[in-house]
């Protein structure tokens, strides 16, 4: 930027918290966050600086983030949108006092923080910009207002201007700022070659995400069981924590599971990504996701995911040509997999999604990140 300091400003509703002498925030955010960090001079952080629920916190490697105090905000209530009402022009002030102070301005989508930031950004053509949309970018989906209102004035090349929108997937017509751009968890270091697998002993599974409805962890139990029930010895490895956990443990427990599906909580990485080296498939049959991370890590190292086509999914899979996409319906799912074991190459499907995947590295993302912020991307 000759010579001229970079000034980023993010906008986000992750909360940005003091905890022991340190700015904290959830863990994946965190860890882009700091590439992002490591590219500019100087940074501010608009969010909220507390949050009504706990959350599992990490602290950011930047030492030296200035924030601006912006109060949660909801509507999922009344008493929440009264509150709100009076709350919003405060941020709008907060908002235009980080675009006066920024020389780029980093907003994470979608939230109703950003959506603010998104039509406050009107007024700053000339700033260099750039957007995270870390959801569900898929023009068909169904999304909530606010959401397909962000999409809008994002893809609103005369509303917004001099700006990356950052995007999971590719999607067809969209216009001339909106750019595919993966995350990813693991290095060129820890690459490893192509190893087959043995398909004829007992096929393993790894569910490795959040024990909550969206992601329908009872359907992977339930598939496990079917496949059992039909002659195909499989086990599930099923890694994560969330309110579903007990119905998990007394479905296992009723259906005399135990020796089927193991539940092992929340892990660190390296014990997932240990499983995911030797295991056959991965499976996460979600509702919604922005980026699926627990696909893409299983495709890293060989592991045949086996998903919904949600989100970029799809476009992930190679329209099956990398895994297998299934249909959140029992039979057709347990179907699907049979069929795929029966008819397809699962060495080459295997293949092609650790060839795929080892195309999106931590390393690759530190690149990318650093060409937005200095305009070559």
């Amino acid at each position: 930027m000759n010579n001229i300091p970079l000034k980023l400003l993010v906008v986000t509703y992750a909360p940005t918290i003091l905890f022991e002498g340190k700015l904290q925030s959830y863990p994946p955010y965190v860890n882009e966050m700091d590439v992002w960090f490591k590219c500019a001079d100087k940074v501010k952080i608009l969010a909220p600086f507390g949050y009504p629920t706990k959350v599992f916190l990490k602290p950011f490697e930047n030492k030296n983030i200035d924030r601006l105090y912006i109060p949660f905000v909801s509507f999922h209530t009344f008493r929440n949108i009264v509150l709100s009402v009076f709350q919003i022009p405060y941020i709008i002030i907060q908002l235009f006092r980080g675009m006066f102070w920024a020389n780029h301005i980093h907003f994470r989508c979608p939230g109703n923080v950003s959506l603010l930031g998104c039509i406050i950004q009107i007024f700053f053509p000339s700033i260099a910009k750039s957007t995270k949309y870390a959801g569900n970018w898929d023009p068909n989906s169904n999304q909530p207002w606010s959401y397909r209102l962000q999409q809008a004035i994002l893809r609103n090349t005369f509303l917004t201007r001099n700006m990356k929108v950052l995007v999971y997937g590719e999607w067809p017509n969209e216009t001339n700022n909106i750019h595919p751009f993966i995350s990813a968890t693991y290095t060129e270091a820890e690459k490893l070659p192509f190893v087959k697998r043995d398909y004829s002993q007992p096929l393993e599974f790894v569910f490795a995400g959040a024990l909550v409805v969206g992601k329908r962890p009872l359907l992977a139990v339930q598939v496990i069981e079917s496949l059992n029930k039909r002659g195909i010895l499989a086990v599930l490895h099923m890694y994560g924590d969330g309110p579903l956990m007990l119905e998990l443990q007394s479905y296992i427990l009723e259906h005399q599971l135990e020796a089927y599906v193991i539940l092992y909580g929340n892990q660190d990485r390296t014990v997932v990504k240990e499983r995911l080296i030797n295991a056959h498939f991965n499976i996460l049959p979600s509702k919604s996701e922005g980026w699926p991370k627990a696909v893409a890590e299983g495709m890293f190292f060989g592991c045949i995911p086996v998903a919904t086509s949600v989100s970029c999914v799809s476009w992930m899979l190679g329209e099956g040509k990398r895994g297998i996409l299934i249909a959140p319906d029992l039979e057709q799912a347990v179907s699907k997999i049979i069929d795929t074991l029966t008819h397809k190459d699962l060495d080459a499907m295997a293949e092609a999604a650790l060839t795929w995947s080892q195309q999106y590295t931590f390393d690759r993302l530190e690149a990318d990140i650093k060409a937005v912020l200095e305009g070559r991307f």
